[in-house]
């Protein structure tokens, strides 16, 4: 399937059972917590991308600003919300995309955001679009995988669905990768196009005379995140950590992990 046959395809993104439940819970209550709110959907890749994509639509008149859960919560008022999460429990299940293992692909997905908001915090960028950027990088692997389970089977067998090289794999195999896929919906969605090219570039930041800093910090959290689902050892670390970006965002790989408390001790 090519790309532009891709982003016609409509689709509901998994939501994690459990944030969804909380969820509901904490807005049916006569008075919601709103800092609790924000808590939950900041924890759920697809729960993050259903509320940015309704605070864009046109009907609010802020589309293409709108980067964080927070600013979204201020922008709606919570009757919005509730429908949006009554929406995602109709399709919040653990076994919802084929191929792909979401109990992973959740806990992955949030790690990259948390390394992403403390990388950011050090290159001076806004650690909370950084967050959730690096929370939504993926979601296109999603579609991917919805849109065309059987063409990804045979992939997902030789490159696991989070290996350091996965980006390349896709590339080499459909002429285009999860970010590529999950920018040309961001930018469908009137996301703000810092973070529409921090997913599209995600792959090479600075590649062809592109530089999208935002995107450095999510490729380096990626790398970070793959590493510690890999397992890899300190050697494995070294030999695989992107220098090039490490240099142009004046990063070495040590400040890189220290960035977020994964028991890097424990991997072999």
């Amino acid at each position: 399937m090519n790309l532009s046959a891709l982003l016609e395809q409509q689709f509901s993104l998994p939501s994690i059972p459990r944030v969804v439940a909380l969820l509901l819970h904490e807005l049916r209550q006569s008075e919601a917590d709103l800092h609790k709110v924000n808590q939950l959907i900041s924890t759920d890749p697809a729960l993050t991308t259903r509320l940015l994509q309704l605070a864009n639509t046109s009907f609010f008149g802020q589309s293409g600003t709108i980067g964080t859960v927070s600013e979204a919560l201020a922008l709606l008022n919570l009757g919005h919300v509730l429908k949006m999460a009554e929406a995602a429990a109709a399709v919040a299940s653990p076994k919802a995309v084929a191929g792909v293992r979401l109990s992973q692909f959740w806990e992955y997905s949030l790690n990259v955001a948390r390394v992403s908001r403390s990388l950011a915090t050090l290159v001076r960028l806004n650690p909370q679009t950084a967050f959730t950027t690096g929370l939504i990088h993926a979601v296109g692997e999603l579609a991917m995988h919805l849109a065309m389970p059987q063409r990804l089977e045979q992939l997902d067998r030789e490159v696991p669905l989070l290996a350091l090289n996965r980006a390349y794999a896709e590339r080499k195999l459909l002429g285009y990768c999860f970010g590529t896929v999950g920018a040309g919906y961001a930018r469908m969605w009137r996301f703000p196009p810092a973070m529409v090219n921090a997913i599209e570039h995600q792959y090479a930041p600075f590649d062809n005379h592109v530089y999208e800093p935002l995107a450095g910090v999510v490729h380096l959290a990626t790398w970070r995140a793959r590493c510690k689902e890999a397992r890899l050892s300190e050697r494995g670390l070294a030999v695989t950590f992107p220098d090039a970006v490490g240099v142009a965002m004046d990063l070495n790989i040590d400040i890189v992990l220290q960035q977020d408390p994964f028991d890097w001790g424990a991997h072999t």
